[in-house]
């Protein structure tokens, strides 16, 4: 082989491989950029967008709560807070035709959640007679936040409060149009007279 053809068939081969490794790179950035774009901590601009599990396991699309004022709650069994849920359930009957109670487990605080759905489903029911929806045990702040308390906590998603649950029992009131319109702290109790004035509102 003389040096012209060696050198022929060496730059065929260099161009070949630049070609496979610009294409690796090319898929690669298109996985990373699909990764992004579908990730699961990935929160809808649209509150209605949502569709979580309920403590059963079954799908709950929340657009079925188009025109309902809702009372959004991270809960926890073995917290001092716990015995909200008495009250939480007060309000429920109360105001039912009006308002929906959203809870959603956590153990974010204190492992004030340790168990399973079923040991929480239980839990309620035994204890306070919980009849509004209760949903699958979710994380509610740090690295995994559920995309739905992204969008509760991200004013650029919900158009106003950045405030996450500090705590168990931390609440949001949603109201029949799907904006959020306030953020109660643990320590405001179900029955508080401001979350009365915004459902009769």
């Amino acid at each position: 082989m003389n040096t012209f053809t060696y050198l022929l068939v060496i730059g065929m081969l260099a161009t070949q491989v630049s070609h496979v490794s610009q294409t690796s790179s090319s898929t690669d950035d298109n996985r990373f950029e699909s990764t992004l774009t579908h990730s699961p901590m990935k929160a809808p601009a649209d509150f209605y967008d949502f569709t979580l599990n309920d403590i059963d396991g079954n799908p709950v699309d929340f657009s079925q709560y188009k025109g309902k004022k809702l009372l959004i709650v991270n809960v926890a069994s073995k917290c001092g807070y716990t015995p909200q849920y008495a009250e939480l359930q007060e309000l429920y009957e109360a105001y039912k035709d009006d308002l929906t109670i959203l809870a959603f487990p956590a153990n974010n605080f204190g492992g004030q959640e340790p168990g399973t759905n079923e040991d929480i489903k239980t839990f309620c029911t035994e204890n306070y007679g919980v009849s509004f929806p209760i949903f699958e045990k979710i994380s509610v702040k740090g690295v995994d936040k559920h995309p739905l308390y992204r969008w509760l906590s991200d004013k650029n998603l919900n158009g106003w409060n950045s405030t996450e649950p500090s705590w168990n029992f931390c609440k949001y009131f949603v109201n029949e149009k799907g904006d959020l319109v306030k953020f109660f702290p643990s320590s405001v109790k179900p029955m508080d007279e401001e979350i009365i004035k915004l459902i009769k509102s």
